[in-house]
């Protein structure tokens, strides 16, 4: 029988990438000649960025073992075989050659029960389980096999790469240690190890077990991707950049270029950033790939572009709410509010319980500057089906604000703004709101009190300085009026500062949410 080395290289080829992103090298399944591939999340935790999750491909390999004749393994356990046990043996190992699993499987799986030292037997039987997918099943036979020839290299590294697959970090950085100290010149067993310390999150050891499979093997790219991705992962940016320097550009895919993004990103290269995960979305026009290039451009607040290249995902891909997101919040970052507030209303109507929606669109309904919009109006209806969230009362109020001043109107957007102070009695925009609204219906002394919360939440409060200043000058407090008109002018200077410091929530929300 020919027995396999289990190997776990990454397939770059083979992946999916979105993104914040703290990479996590997984493992699937890939047998004999054909690889079943199945996706681990990873994420890469960057500076200065957040990469939504993403999905790295694994694929697992089997190669032969060294050579060991069927009449070899018989010799090894003939003293304890019966001779019809060891001929059934060596039939069942010979039909299972022949790719005759089913009929080896049950015969290879009494013989390994019945003779728990016996390699052969236990080896094949654990194989046979990893065919089919079941590790843990494969196991505690491989764990006898491994056992009965502790000086078998391979039959530990197959131990460990199904410690791999049953989530057992420990159990395989330890085996397969042992495998490497009987074989230390075997890139597979390497490059398994390198993905165990990385599950045991030891980045910066398994980084340098994966150099030591490079150095053994330099052409496979995969073990150069999960260098770089290990390293990344360590902080070792410099170093990552390095590796994936070293692969040439023909030879980089959607995968190297995505990483290298990433890599640039946190170093700072915000440029080199951008141009790289565009070579990724070029490479590969992904939903994912297309989504971490405009996540890049809302990043850094290059508005114009980032909304291209959303419109441009969402035409490819219509069913991306992200993506969707994106374009709208590329919208609000270029002032075009009313464009913004159509998105996320819309996105707001297929998800209507979702709170994030509803900020994105109150936000944007908001940021009008009184005029309204047919879109705002789920905003009210929103509120009420989320009394606890004080910011969307205030949302809601607002949009009643910018409509038509009835009686009816200004009773449901006092209602609400008093619904969110009741819910944040430190949420200074309600307050100023309701000043805004008292002063509407000309209760000036009312809206002084309300506004002088504001300030006392908001120091810096601009509007509400403006707003008190009206106040007091209706109700005959000229000096006061004064003050509150000097400091607003004052701290009319901050407002810039304080819009952007808004942009960024918008901006940060969207990369921290997805």
């Amino acid at each position: 029988m020919k027995l396999f080395q289990w190997h776990i290289p990454s397939c770059p080829r083979a992946k999916t990438h979105s993104r914040v992103r703290d990479r996590r090298i997984g493992a699937s399944v890939g047998l004999k000649n054909h690889a079943v591939i199945v996706g681990l999340s990873r994420f890469v935790v960057s500076s200065l960025k957040h990469l939504a999750a993403a999905a790295l491909l694994i694929g697992v390999a089997l190669s032969p073992l060294r050579a060991q004749t069927r009449s070899q393994q018989r010799a090894d356990h003939a003293p304890a075989m019966s001779r019809d046990d060891a001929a059934a043996l060596s039939s069942a190992l010979a039909a299972y050659d022949d790719g005759k699993a089913a009929a080896a499987k049950p015969v290879l799986e009494r013989l390994a029960l019945k003779y728990p030292d016996n390699f052969a037997a236990n080896e094949a039987a654990g194989l046979l389980f990893v065919d089919a997918g079941d590790f843990s099943h494969a196991v505690p036979f491989l764990q006898r096999a491994a056992t009965a020839n502790k000086s078998n290299p391979l039959a530990q590294a197959n131990l460990g790469a199904a410690y791999l697959q049953v989530g057992d970090a420990a159990a395989a950085v330890r085996t397969l240690r042992k495998a490497v100290s009987l074989d230390a010149k075997n890139p597979q067993t390497l490059s398994n190890l390198g993905h165990a310390l990385f599950q045991n999150k030891q980045p910066l050891e398994a980084a340098g077990v994966f150099a030591k499979a490079a150095a053994l093997e330099p052409n496979d790219l995969d073990i150069v991707y999960n260098w770089a991705v290990a390293l990344h992962q360590a902080g070792k940016d410099t170093q990552a950049a390095q590796v994936l320097g070293r692969v040439p550009a023909a030879k980089r895919n959607a995968a190297f270029e995505a990483l290298w993004g990433d890599v640039a990103e946190r170093q700072g290269n915000f440029v080199e950033a951008a141009k790289h995960m565009q070579n990724a979305a070029h490479l590969d026009p992904s939903e994912a790939n297309i989504y971490d290039l405009a996540i890049e451009l809302l990043r850094h607040w290059s508005w114009q572009p980032a909304t291209e290249i959303a419109q441009y995902g969402v035409q490819r891909f219509p069913e991306s709410r992200r993506l969707k997101m994106a374009e709208g919040i590329a919208f609000y970052g270029n002032g075009r509010y009313t464009q913004a507030a159509a998105i996320f209303s819309a996105l707001l109507a297929l998800d209507p319980g979702n709170e994030n929606y509803g900020s994105l669109l109150g936000r944007s309904c908001s940021s009008m500057g009184g005029s309204a919009a047919p879109q705002c109006d789920s905003l009210v209806a929103f509120a009420e089906k989320h009394p606890a969230n004080a910011q969307i009362a205030v949302y809601a109020a607002l949009s009643i604000l910018h409509g038509p001043a009835t009686a009816q109107n200004l009773d449901q957007a006092r209602k609400l703004l008093e619904q969110a102070i009741h819910v944040d009695p430190k949420l200074a925009e309600a307050y100023y709101q309701l000043g805004v609204l008292q002063q509407q219906q000309m209760q000036w002394k009312e809206s002084a009190v309300s506004l002088g919360k504001a300030i006392e939440l908001r120091p810096s409060y601009a509007e509400a300085h403006y707003r008190l200043a009206r106040a007091y000058s209706h109700t005959g407090h000229h000096d006061l009026a004064t003050r509150e008109i000097a400091l607003q002018q004052q701290y009319s200077k901050q407002e810039k500062q304080e819009s952007d410091a808004r942009l960024k929530e918008v901006t940060t929300f969207l990369v921290t949410s997805h």
